[in-house]
């Protein structure tokens, strides 16, 4: 098997092997051998649960899990309990809101196929029965239940970036929803003032740029909150019972995103917490707007705070292993605080503890395939120096055993994305399984680092990026136990813009490189991307209308620079891509072969951007094993 696995791997370049699997559709992929199958299969098996939230009543949490194809929501009566499944629905949920006073009725965000397109439901759990909401051949988005779980909201796309505001009125366990009026760009709803009468909106214009609003829920009038002359992002915006104030992490008048109260009328703002280097991250308000809790992102690591907002004490919290927190949640009463806790060493699983005491609670209890996790790789940040002295920060999942080992460098997506220790079985795959050293980093453009750091990618400085990654390939050589004639790069989205362009800039010192969902020419990419992202991609990548934008991005193009990759290439797409359409990925490929170099591709049909379906993801997995293990010389 292995001396005819070596044959079909070797095979000329210019001939495709085309197959199609079920869903997916593959080129010069080959099948995969049962034994690296059986290898591979546990840490395919991996399971992790997020809190969506408590039950309305008390009764338990609510959380999101997979136990067949696709993630769905779950019921977990007491902690340590059963997981009780509550939705069966083919495709994975976008997203959960459940009303804040009726246990039984929840909004769902639900689409086909990864499209993205997603539109609004309402789930009775009486009945088991879902209607759907939302109507128009656009997506609907920033759903929202008022406070009193009396009305609801939601913004559905029209024509370009024109977004239609619904309200409705839930009664008899139903919603009878209208237009009320018509907004432009990215909103979602923050909160709902007294009186469901107005709430409070977010406007998104780019990672650095957002805006707050004042919205008229009977016509979609908008009044701006903070005003500023310069651009001011915001990671959350909390708004008070009374409707007075509204608490966010920003970075206003700072490079990193601090905790700030501002008033939504009249008033100073007050800043209640620098966080000392770091971003405060998540901020979430108790529903009687008695405490406040918050995690900052130190590098990556999450830390968790709470405090009293009649007068800014701190109140104590349990000592939470590193990791990454997300999902925070107040139970009704704001007697209870849950959060999903992630580990580089345990999967994600739902925990909670009582205000006031230091006990922590854990609610799931997800799988790892049966592994043992003694064996897993713990990563280890650093910094390293660029071409021009910048220090990057990363991540090194450094593989056991004598070396040097093979290194795979692993890029985030965005591009304003963040690399963080987040559990990734694929990562423990190839260090603990494979004996391959991962490198992840934080290139310049990177959130989590300072406002600065994030924009240093912008418009003409996209190649600045790429060159951080040559500066890693430099660390690279200096370290004893890797092996710097042995590195692929990994990525997806804007991460694998990134691959394409590190096999061009430095084909003499690469593998080979794995392509996910990437850009392959940011014209073609900016021409064919859904109507509703093309101006919020302009604000990061440059607008392709302004000739001298559109000469750089020929420049930079690796379709247009394709001839300079020397090694082979995997690249992996979903057909239902809205963000970066197929397109992206099947020119790249054509090009690639053109020159008579060896392409794999994966085209899975009912995908979009990036895999969710478990078969298709382990269909993934297994044929990035076989192509590391050619490229690397694996046995």
């Amino acid at each position: 098997m292995v001396v005819f696995l070596a044959a079909v791997l070797a095979a000329g370049a210019a001939e495709v092997d085309r197959r199609e699997v079920g869903q997916l559709v593959l080129e010069n992929v080959p099948e995969t051998p049962p034994d690296v199958a059986e290898r591979i299969r546990q840490f395919q098996n991996v399971r992790s649960a997020s809190l969506v939230d408590f039950s309305p009543d008390g009764d338990g949490m609510l959380v999101a899990t997979r136990f067949g194809e696709t993630s769905q929501l779950h019921h977990v009566a007491a902690p340590g309990a059963a997981r009780r499944q509550l939705t069966f629905f083919d495709e994975p949920l976008r997203g959960v809101i459940p009303s804040p006073v009726d246990p039984d009725l929840l909004l769902l965000m639900r689409d086909e196929g990864g499209s993205e397109q997603a539109q609004v439901w309402l789930l009775d759990l009486t009945t088991g029965r879902s209607e759907q909401l939302s109507e128009g051949p656009g997506r609907a988005t920033g759903a929202s239940w008022s406070d009193d779980g009396e009305r609801v909201a939601w913004f559905t796309d029209l024509e370009g970036t024109t977004k239609a505001l619904f309200v409705g009125d839930v009664a008899d366990r139903g919603v009878e929803a209208s237009k009320v009026g018509e907004v432009d760009g990215a909103w979602w709803i923050s909160g709902w003032m007294p009186g469901n009468q107005e709430a409070l909106v977010g406007r998104y214009i780019s990672a650095n740029d957002v805006e707050i609003y004042r919205i008229d829920l009977n016509n979609a009038a908008t009044i701006e909150v903070n005003k500023q002359k310069k651009p001011v992002a915001y990671n959350a915006a909390e708004l008070t019972p009374d409707g007075r104030f509204f608490f966010a992490a920003t970075d206003y008048r700072a490079d990193r995103m601090q905790l700030w109260r501002f008033p939504v009328d009249r008033g100073r703002p007050e800043l209640l917490v620098e966080a000392d280097g770091f971003d405060v991250d998540d901020v979430l308000l108790s529903p009687d707007g008695k405490h406040l809790a918050y995690t900052t992102n130190e590098d990556g690591r999450s830390r968790l705070f709470l405090q009293k907002t009649a007068d800014g004490t701190t109140v104590d919290v349990p000592e939470l292993p590193p990791g990454v927190i997300y999902g925070l949640a107040f139970d009704a009463e704001g007697e209870r605080l849950g959060l999903t806790l992630n580990r580089a060493d345990a999967p994600g699983d739902a925990y909670s503890f009582d205000i006031g005491s230091t006990e922590l609670v854990r609610w799931t209890h997800s799988e790892v395939g049966g592994l043992d996790t003694e064996r897993f790789v713990q990563p280890e940040f650093f910094r390293y120096d660029s071409f021009d002295g910048l220090s990057v920060p990363a991540f090194v999942y450094r593989a056991p055993g004598d070396g040097p080992r093979p290194v795979v460098i692993s890029i985030h997506g965005g591009p304003e994305g963040q690399s963080r220790p987040y559990f990734s079985s694929t990562y423990q795959l190839w260090a603990a399984e494979l004996g391959i050293t991962v490198v992840v980093p934080n290139v310049r453009g990177s959130r989590g680092f300072g406002s600065e750091y994030l924009k240093m990618d912008n418009g003409l400085n996209r190649k600045d990026s790429v060159a951080d990654i040559g500066g890693l390939l430099d660390w690279i050589a200096t370290q004893d136990d890797m092996d710097p004639d042995r590195v692929v790069v990994y990525g997806g989205s804007y991460g694998g813009y990134m691959v394409l362009a590190s096999m061009i800039d430095f084909a003499d010192r690469l593998a080979g490189g794995v392509d996910i969902v990437g850009i392959s020419d940011f014209k073609t990419f900016l021409e064919n991307t859904k109507d509703y992202r093309r101006d919020l991609r302009r604000a990061e990548y440059g607008d392709e209308r302004d000739p001298k934008i559109a000469a750089f991005f020929d420049e930079i193009s690796p379709l247009k620079n394709a001839a300079k990759i020397a090694d082979p290439l995997f690249v992996i797409q979903g057909a239902n891509d809205p963000r970066v359409p197929a397109s992206e990925a099947e020119q790249i490929v054509a090009a690639v072969r053109a020159n008579d170099l060896e392409a794999w591709y994966m085209l899975a049909l009912d995908e979009g951007h990036g895999f969710r379906k478990k078969s298709n993801r382990d269909a993934m997995n297994e044929a990035v094993t076989l192509y590391l293990q050619k490229v690397l010389g694996l046995e």
